[in-house]
């Protein structure tokens, strides 16, 4: 993979939540995804680069969480999310990570995660998290729609089975990205 440019790229992280990142996934656990994703943001904070960190929430009373007709509709868990379901595992953040709290799948539609990285004259992203077939995959359609370059990180991602994370990574991200590992990423 070529090297890219710190000056023009940022790494954007979804979902490395408490509520999220214990969760049963593969093809690797949430524990691994975010060992390789605060290796990978600690070389771009190094190089200067912008480390977006996204994760997702919800009103205490679910008001504002997707009401759409579906087959499978979210479900307001009784009792409403733990306390810190929200928050970010230990050590993923730093200060001066940007922070977006998105209320649905993707980071874009409804965040100032557009306004952010375009005022910091972002044109690649590299794009990691859980789970890669839900937030990291919606992320990446709306970025790519938004004329973003992408780097999708394998190793940086997992979900709630291999298939569905090997659906993303083989047949769609490939379509709109480019898909590496943390390892092949160089910063200039």
């Amino acid at each position: 993979m070529s090297r890219l440019d710190p000056r023009t790229t940022a790494l954007v992280l979804i979902d490395l939540q408490q509520g999220i990142v214990p969760m049963n996934l593969a093809p690797r656990s949430g524990a691994d995804v975010v060992a390789t994703s605060i290796t990978l943001a600690d070389r771009f904070r190094a190089a200067g680069a912008p480390v977006v960190l996204v994760h997702v929430g919800w009103a205490p009373d679910f008001a504002d969480r997707p009401s759409q007709k579906v087959d499978q509709p979210m479900a307001a868990p009784e009792g409403g999310l733990p306390e810190n379901w929200s928050a970010f595992v230990d050590g993923v953040r730093r200060d001066g990570d940007l922070v977006v709290m998105k209320r649905h799948w993707g980071a874009f539609t409804g965040t100032e995660l557009d306004l952010q990285l375009r005022r910091r004259s972002i044109q690649t992203i590299v794009l990691g998290g859980i789970a890669t077939n839900f937030g990291v995959e919606s992320t990446a359609r709306s970025a790519w729609e938004l004329g973003y370059d992408l780097v999708i990180v394998e190793d940086a991602c997992a979900s709630s089975s291999a298939e569905l994370h090997a659906m993303s990574i083989e047949k769609i991200l490939p379509r709109i990205a480019r898909v590496t590992t943390a390892g092949a990423i160089g910063l200039d």
